[in-house]
């Protein structure tokens, strides 16, 4: 039996006493695919930087190759052991080249002071060749979509002998059709010896690529499986102790008399989208889907302000409205939780209190302008506790928040205003199934208020989860309505988005 590539031996690590890792241990052997897995706060970011060396464990043991490190291994003795870790933002230069990007780690690490453009081409060149990709190594990384520049991490990392790669979410913010490539790119790489670790939320694309899987729950291990012997609902259940039971959401607006609170009519934006016909009752959830750039966004700004129309009409109880900016949209009882939770959702360097009420704060001057402590204390406390943030403190800086926690904290920043209509634009992006089930639960108690609530999501399983009536999205159009989801196939709207021939178009 081949030696492992990285063993990791009863790793414990503390921060202000919060225990994120205790006695965990872990081992992948080459040419392994080895999925990591666990809610928000179990562990995973904590225990993939330990390996990485940007965090020292408190105690254990890391052995890279058959050499032990103790319980802290510097990144450089990791790097040149082998291990390569691309986190979610992949750490690449915009402003350089493919060929830079792929071959200056390496340069760097051979000291050389003098760049030899030809032979960074021919680096860049030979690794993407090995991968079978053909990216021009001489366009500037701007240019490349995020499935490229995952392609360009990777070959960046094998430029450096990389023999583990170990990937953070690198599935979160490409489509079905790039995780396939990339899939096909990782086998590619096992068959070279090459071992991979994924960090992951997405469960079918885990029993997809996994060879074994790596269960982490409150910073401890609770066993390594192989993929073949879990189903979604046993690997949900070894995540969070907890069976999870997702509720269909029924509502028909006519039958229920419902208000209609916001609509569009041929609202058009030039070269973003066009004669969009937008319908949105109280007590309702839609949901908005199709595939990246087809719209959805840019509709979902425009809704709120921040991408203002060029043609058509917004109406709001049946009035037509002017929306030049968000405090438009508040005013008009709009809110928006946008895509982007870290530059465009949170104040980083702000507490975790200071973010939920940040909305509202006008609403809690008193006298001399003045914050009323007491009523701002009041709202925090009631949306964290209502959205069941987990933290120590309120007064904690919301950095310190695992992902599922920080987009609680967006909600309630969001929810705290009270609106009348709430757009959600990709409302699940990079947590865990279980906060996932706590934020569709969320959603639905608000549309059982009276909220009319828009849901923007690329996972058709999800707006089949939680949403009441779907619309499809393609090129800026609106293309398809589904109005009764408990009668249609996920599979038929997945088609539609696929544009296959034989989709049936419900409308």
């Amino acid at each position: 039996m081949a030696e492992p590539i990285l063993e990791v031996r009863n790793i414990s690590k503390s921060y202000a006493g919060v225990q994120a890792l205790r006695d965990v241990s872990m081992s992948v052997a080459p040419g392994e695919v080895r999925c990591l897995v666990g809610e928000n706060g179990s562990g995973k970011s904590t225990l993939i930087k330990t390996i990485g060396g940007a965090v020292v464990a408190d105690a254990g043991e890391i052995v890279i190759g058959g050499t032990s490190f103790g319980s802290s291994v510097h990144p450089v003795e990791a790097i040149r052991h082998g291990i390569q870790i691309i986190y979610q933002d992949l750490s690449l230069f915009p402003n350089l080249s493919v060929a830079e990007n792929i071959s200056l780690n390496g340069m760097i690490e051979q000291s050389r002071r003098l760049a030899n453009w030809k032979e960074m081409r021919r680096i860049a060149q030979d690794t993407l060749d090995q991968l079978d990709e053909n990216i021009d190594v001489d366009m500037p990384l701007d240019h490349c979509s995020m499935a490229q520049r995952q392609i360009v991490a990777i070959s960046r990392a094998l430029t450096q002998g990389a023999k583990l790669i170990i990937m953070d979410e690198p599935t979160s913010a490409i489509t079905a059709e790039d995780v396939s490539r990339l899939f096909k790119t990782v086998r590619q790489l096992n068959a070279q010896g090459v071992a991979m670790v994924f960090v992951s939320h997405k469960l079918d694309e885990v029993f997809e690529i996994a060879d074994t899987v790596t269960v982490l729950r409150d910073g401890q291990k609770v066993g390594d499986y192989p993929a073949q012997e879990l189903d979604e609902d046993k690997l949900t259940f070894l995540m969070s102790g907890q069976n999870l039971e997702f509720k269909p959401f029924t509502f028909d607006p006519e039958a229920e008399g419902a208000p209609l609170l916001l609509e569009t009519r041929a609202l058009s934006l030039r070269d973003q989208f066009s004669d969009v016909d937008l319908k949105i009752y109280g007590g309702e959830v839609v949901g908005l889907t199709g595939l990246v750039g087809s719209g959805r966004t840019e509709l979902a700004l425009s809704l709120f302000g921040l991408n203002p129309a060029d043609h058509g009409e917004i109406l709001v109880d049946g009035k037509p409205v002017k929306i030049t900016g968000p405090q438009d949209a508040k005013r008009y009882g709009i809110s928006y939780l946008p895509e982007d939770r870290h530059g465009q959702g949170l104040f980083e360097d702000q507490t975790i209190a200071d973010n939920v009420v940040v909305t509202v704060i006008d609403r809690l001057r008193e006298f001399l302008g003045l914050v009323d402590n007491r009523k701002r204390e009041g709202v925090w406390r009631q949306w964290i506790e209502r959205l069941r943030v987990k933290t120590p403190s309120a007064q904690n800086m919301v950095s310190t928040l695992s992902g599922g926690n920080q987009q609680r904290v967006v909600l309630a920043k969001w929810l705290a205003p009270e609106p009348r209509v709430f757009i959600l634009d990709g409302p699940t992006i990079g947590v865990d199934v279980v906060s996932k089930a706590r934020i569709h639960d969320v959603v639905q108690e608000l549309a059982r208020s009276g909220i009319g609530v828009l849901v923007i999501s690329d996972e058709v399983t999800e707006i089949m989860q939680v949403c009441s009536r779907a619309l499809v999205m393609q090129e800026g159009r609106i293309v398809a309505e589904f109005k009764d989801l408990q009668s249609v196939d996920g599979s038929e709207i997945s088609k539609v988005i696929a544009r296959e021939e034989n989709a049936e178009v419900v409308s």
